[in-house]
């Protein structure tokens, strides 16, 4: 029986079959206040004092009228153009979004189609599949390679050439593998298959420091798209706001599937604060690595099994059953993600990095509990 049988004698109109027999992407977020949260790799501790002050102090008339978003495209691309002294990027290579999320969402919406292919990794971020899934569109997976979850890079560049994908999409660094791949070589695969479009998913870059946009040129490379948020540094992550950069082209069409009005008020002025506190979202990173580098250190010396790579998060692998692990940790006030049925990582939970204080509290009651 296919999983979408139940539905063929209700009463209600039909959605189109694709949607029938799609499984929706679902993330247990609820009941996560008041805990500490290393399960979705959010900022640990807060956006700025800057941004609550900012948000209080919201006229009425920002409220009553619509958003108006070119004053966040400027401010976002000076901020981007501090990092990067040669990029080149005007207002219409900026697309903003209600999170990371919704311009995938749009992407797949704008270029995927029945038939067509997305080529990715696995296992990798799980909404991507949905969302393919949605379009009626056929999916090419190629796992990372060996024990240390290496990219695939022959494979991938082989593939391009073979089954000539619509879409190739890689989260870099690889949420939950923090594999990486060099901006290089991701211009090779895009230089390579113009006609495929490459999104790079780059949640997670500002903890490792390669971004794609230290060279890109999209002038040279039109099909190359890339993502950013300002959930997981600037700790925005209730707001919901994300960015595609890329060509005006691919920009302009991803915006065509979307509202006008997508955005909210409070996210674009939460968003211009915390990009004019660079300071504060670069101190919280340097405090993340700083704990990283901790929790790495006691990984190594208790001869677990681990694998910490790129990102604010590392995957361990419990001596008890993962599931009885987390359940104990939520009881002591602490979230983890267990990625129970995941390809390659099965068996191992995903552990967000916070503060050193708050990985020391995490290992030591971990310690207390996944004990042989």
């Amino acid at each position: 029986m296919n999983s979408f049988e139940p539905f063929q004698n209700s009463d209600t109109p039909r959605p189109r079959i694709e949607v029938e027999k799609m499984h929706a992407y679902k993330a247990p977020l609820e009941g996560r206040r008041n805990l500490l949260r290393l399960d979705f790799n959010e900022n640990t501790i807060g956006p700025s004092p800057r941004v609550l002050q900012a948000l209080r102090s919201i006229p009425s008339h920002q409220i009553s009228i619509y958003p108006e978003y070119k004053g966040l495209q400027a401010t976002l691309i000076g901020n981007l153009k501090n990092k990067y002294p040669l990029l080149e990027l005007g207002l219409n290579q900026i697309g903003i979004f209600n999170g990371v999320d919704a311009a995938i969402h749009a992407i797949f919406h704008a270029y995927g189609d029945r038939e067509e292919i997305l080529l990715t990794t696995t296992p990798t971020f799980g909404y991507y599949e949905p969302c393919a899934n949605m379009q009626g569109m056929c999916i090419h997976r190629l796992p990372y390679e060996g024990t240390e979850f290496k990219f695939p890079f022959e494979k991938i560049k082989s593939s391009l050439l073979e089954i000539k994908p619509k879409i190739l999409i890689i989260c870099n660094p690889n949420n939950p593998t923090g594999t990486r791949l060099a901006a290089e070589k991701i211009q090779e695969l895009a230089i390579q298959s113009p006609k495929t479009l490459v999104v790079i998913d780059e949640l997670y870059e500002a903890f490792t420091g390669d971004s794609m946009l230290k060279k890109v040129d999209f002038k040279k490379t039109k099909n190359l798209l890339v993502l950013q948020s300002l959930s997981k540094t600037a700790g925005l992550a209730g707001l919901r706001i994300g960015f595609a950069i890329g060509n005006q082209e691919i920009v302009e069409r991803i915006s065509k599937v979307t509202g006008p009005y997508d955005v909210n008020s409070f996210a674009v002025i939460a968003a211009l604060t915390a990009l004019g506190d660079q300071q504060y979202v670069d101190s919280y990173v340097e405090e993340v690595l700083l704990a990283r580098n901790w929790i790495a250190n006691q990984l190594k010396i208790s001869q677990r099994r681990h694998h910490l790579a790129g990102g604010n998060y590392f995957l361990i692998w419990p001596h008890n059953e993962p599931y009885i692990v987390e359940s104990s940790l939520r009881k002591k006030g602490i979230l983890v993600r267990n990625m129970q049925g995941k390809d390659l990582i099965n068996g191992s939970l995903r552990v967000s990095i916070g503060t050193t204080r708050q990985m020391q509290h995490f290992w030591e009651i971990f310690s207390q509990i996944d004990i042989i």
